[in-house]
C-alpha cells in the first residue's frame, strides 16, 4: 500500500508508530503530522505500553522529511502555512513531552522533518547505513525558531549550527559524535540489536520509566519554568508500588522481576 499514513501496533510492551509512504521515502504528509498527537496519546493511555518507538517502513528510509509536494496546496498562503506549522509543532511536541519513553529506530534516510522527528524522541537508535541532513538552507526554507531552540537544547549550539549552516549530509558515526543519535548498530545486526535494546527497556518497571520521563520533560524546559512536583510524586509512587517490592524480591532471589505497573 502506498497510502501515506502512520501505522500503529503494540507488541511486547512497545507501541510502534511506523511512518509509511514508501514511494517518497516515508515523507511526512500533513495528515501524518496531524495524526501524531492522537497516536502518542493512545500509547500513553495503554497500560501495556512501556515505551513508544517511531520507525520507518522498510529499510531504505526512516523519513525523508516533510512531503514537499503538498506545500503548494497546504502552504500557499499565510493561513495555510500557519496551519501546517502548527501540525508539525504539535506532532513533535507530542513525542518530546509524552509521559512514556520515546525512541526512534533509524535506518537509511533521515532528512529534514525526519531528523526533527528523531530528535524529538528521548533516544535514537541508528543503523550504520543511516544518513542525516537538514537541507533547509539548500531549499531556501526558513527553519522555525522553536525548532532551532529545541535542537540546540538537545545537541548543543555548535552541533546545531554546523548541521543547519552547512546543510550537509553526514553518516551515523558522525551523527553519534554530534549527539544526534545515542546508539549505532551494524546494518546487518540492526534489527536484532535494536530489538534487544527495546526489550531491555520494556522489561523494566513501568512506573520507574514514567517517573524518569517526567523528570526529563521538565529538564527540557527553561530552568525558571520547571515544575518538579509531578516528577516527585511519580518517584514517591515507585517506592509505594507492588513493583518495588517485586524488584527487591527478584534481586534477592536472583531472578528476573515480573513488573505489573502497580
Amino acid at each position: 500500500m502506498n497510502e501515506a499514513r502512520i501505522y500503529y501496533a503494540v507488541r511486547d510492551g512497545i507501541a510502534r508508530l511506523t511512518l509509511h509512504q514508501p514511494g517518497k521515502l516515508n515523507a511526512m504528509s500533513f495528515d501524518m503530522w496531524s495524526s501524531l498527537p492522537d497516536l502518542v496519546a493512545r500509547a500513553a493511555q495503554d497500560d501495556s505500553v512501556r515505551a513508544i518507538v517511531v520507525e520507518g517502513s522498510g529499510a531504505r528510509a526512516f523519513c525523508s522529511g516533510a512531503d514537499i509536494s503538498q506545500f503548494g496546496e497546504k502552504r500557499s498562503d499565510a493561513d495555510g502555512a500557519d496551519s501546517y506549522e502548527r501540525a508539525v509543532s504539535e506532532g513533535l511536541a507530542a513525542l518530546s513531552s509524552g509521559a512514556k519513553p520515546t525512541l526512534a529506530r533509524i535506518s537509511g534516510v533521515c532528512f529534514g522533518g525526519g531528523l526533527a522527528l528523531a530528535l524529538s524522541c528521548d533516544l535514537r537508535l541508528a543503523s550504520d547505513n543511516a544518513r542525516f541532513c537538514l537541507p533547509a538552507a539548500k531549499l531556501g526554507l526558513g527553519y522555525a525558531y522553536p525548532n532551532i531552540d529545541f535542537m540546540s537544547r538537545r545537541i548543543g549550539l555548535g552541533a546545531a549550527a554546523d548541521i543547519l549552516y552547512s546543510a550537509r549530509t553526514f553518516d551515523a558515526r558522525e551523527a553519534q559524535r554530534l549527539g544526534v543519535v545515542t546508539n549505532v548498530f551494524g546494518a546487518e545486526s540492526f534489527d536484532a540489536e535494536s530489538e534487544a535494546y527495546l526489550a531491555r527497556i520494556a522489561g523494566n518497571a513501568p512506573l520507574t520509566l514514567k517517573a524518569v520521563a517526567l523528570s526529563l520533560r521538565e529538564l527540557q524546559k527553561a530552568e525558571s519554568t520547571r515544575d518538579a512536583s509531578a516528577a516527585n510524586a511519580a518517584v514517591a509512587a515507585c517506592f509505594a508500588s507492588e513493583d518495588y517490592a517485586e524488584g527487591r524480591r527478584a534481586f534477592a532471589e536472583k531472578r528476573a522481576p515480573v513488573f505489573l505497573g502497580r
